[in-house]
């Protein structure tokens, strides 16, 4: 006669199963925070620098002109603050509110990449500075060139793009910086009362004087 065993067979866990997905929220996260701030500091930096350069006639010589990228278009620097902004704001908010912070994360990147685009070429900035240089209102720049800085800002403005494209992907998945600060309403469990050490138990009487109480004093 056979004998059947009633020792249940040990089931593998449910959690391993989710240890690869949060792996890969982990590394989700990481890249976003990276490529986010990465981004910003690329697009605040490169603005800062010579995009274009040109020359004024003036009384029958050329005085050098320049033009940083805030002088040439001031938003591709805005919407990396803006980029910024919204990077935190990522985990402070969840649900649809998170959706729709990754959405204003990515399009500030894509705005910051074309606006940078676009000042690649552009010589409205020179050329006020050439009026204003010779008084001439309708005095433009000469020998005009651009610098590589204006890709090197829309690049960072791609970086930007990507973070929000990670967040609108994965961002379900990231924690929120507040929720561990967060009151879930519950009462909290109120210690119990002390009570007084009985005096017929010596070790209950030293254990009050090791903390600093009076065991003689009534509860």
């Amino acid at each position: 006669m056979e004998y059947v065993s009633a020792v249940p067979v040990p089931q593998p866990r449910a959690r391993a199963a989710s240890a690869p997905d949060s792996a890969g929220s982990r590394r989700s996260l990481a890249a976003g925070l990276l490529l986010g701030a990465a981004g910003a500091t690329v697009v605040l930096l490169a603005s800062g620098q010579t995009w274009a350069e040109g020359e004024a006639a003036v009384g029958g010589g050329a005085l050098p002109l320049s033009a940083d990228g805030q002088e040439v278009t001031g938003l591709p620097a805005a919407l990396a603050v803006v980029g910024l902004a919204a990077l935190v704001a990522v985990f402070a908010v969840r649900g649809a509110g998170r959706l729709v912070v990754a959405g204003l994360l990515a399009l500030s990147g894509l705005g910051a990449a074309l606006s940078a685009s676009s000042g690649a070429s552009d010589r409205s900035a020179l050329d006020e500075q050439a009026a204003q240089t010779t008084g001439n209102t309708s005095a433009t720049v000469e020998a005009l060139s651009h610098t590589a800085w204006p890709y090197v800002t829309a690049a960072g403005g791609l970086l930007i793009l990507l973070a929000g494209l990670l967040a609108l992907r994965y961002g379900n998945r990231w924690p929120a910086m507040s929720g561990r600060y967060e009151r879930d309403g519950t009462p909290r469990p109120r210690k119990a009362a002390r009570t007084a050490p009985d005096p017929e138990r010596p070790e209950e009487l030293w254990k009050a004087l090791d903390r600093g109480e009076d065991p003689t004093r009534e509860a």
